[in-house]
């Protein structure tokens, strides 16, 4: 994708992070991440977004809470939840700055 998009982009970033902590139980089944290469995913990528990503405990509790199907792995429907789960606080914050900004012109 050479000349993509900035939105582009940032989902071929995301599915690409989603492959780099991902394995495949056999060929035919589709890619998870384990418990603990999420808790890995969790400290190495977004450790300046989430608070807690070293604590064991508090890893796995988001994990049981993505883990839709209790599979104790995380798929990448999983993970687009938890995308959107921290991209929506972070748009309703840039949002909040915005209007602070036009109202102190």
């Amino acid at each position: 994708m050479a000349d993509c998009t900035e939105l582009e982009w940032a989902i071929q970033v995301l599915v690409n992070n989603f492959d780099k902590y991902s394995s495949r139980c056999c060929c035919r089944k589709p890619r998870r991440i384990s418990k603990k290469d999420f808790r890995k995913m969790l400290s190495c990528e977004l450790n300046h977004m989430l608070t807690d990503t070293g604590n064991r405990r508090a890893a796995d509790k988001l994990i049981c809470d993505l883990d839709e199907n209790k599979d104790g792995r995380i798929s990448f429907e999983e993970y687009w939840t938890l995308i959107g789960g921290i991209a929506s606080p972070i748009a309703h914050i840039i949002r909040q700055q915005e209007q602070s900004v036009k109202h102190t012109k």
